[in-house]
């Protein structure tokens, strides 16, 4: 069985791998500086890729219960995308992705791979997706991005909305248990 692996969320993970909260590789060796335009970029990278794969889910889920998580990872996620944008407006921050972002070409292929699924097979490939993805930001939060972020909003906003993360993964979770996948 081929199982996803969170590729699409390459950056967060990246992010995990330096000691310096606030520094990344470039992908060329070279670190660069990892400061709230980018923290803004990825945290809103992150929640449109799970609106997206959330639409997926709702559209092509075999059961009831993946087609009602992907409902709620869309709501969810807009919702703090929405907020994330707002304040990143209101501060005057300009998202900044990180240089190299491979990001999108990633998550293209998540959804490639999962748009050749059906059934069964695709119930449990996006519940196995969902738990990386999830546990992958969670990860990323903790270890990366909040001892990096500088704006006290900003890291407001992510403390505020990290249990949501949280109880996205045990829900996917709970589904997959459920479902026997």
């Amino acid at each position: 069985m081929h199982v996803l692996r969170p590729a699409h969320f390459a950056i967060a993970l990246s992010l995990l791998a330096f000691p310096n909260p606030t520094a990344r590789s470039s992908g060329s060796g070279s670190i660069v500086a990892l400061d709230d335009p980018t923290i803004v970029a990825i945290f809103d990278e992150a929640n449109t890729a799970d609106i997206e794969t959330g639409a997926l889910a709702e559209k092509r889920g075999s059961s009831a219960e993946v087609r009602a998580m992907g409902k709620r990872l869309q709501a969810d996620h807009a919702a703090v995308r929405r907020q994330g944008r707002d304040l990143a407006k209101k501060l005057g921050v300009t998202p900044t992705p990180p240089k190299p972002d491979t990001y999108a070409a990633d998550h293209a292929r998540v959804m490639a791979d999962l748009k050749t699924r059906s059934g069964k097979d695709f119930d449990r490939a996006i519940l196995d997706h969902e738990i990386a993805f999830h546990q992958a930001v969670i990860d990323a939060i903790k270890g990366t991005l909040l001892p990096a972020i500088q704006n006290a909003e900003l890291k407001a906003l992510v403390v505020k909305v990290a249990p949501a993360f949280q109880a996205h993964l045990d829900m996917v979770k709970a589904i997959k248990t459920q479902l026997k996948l």
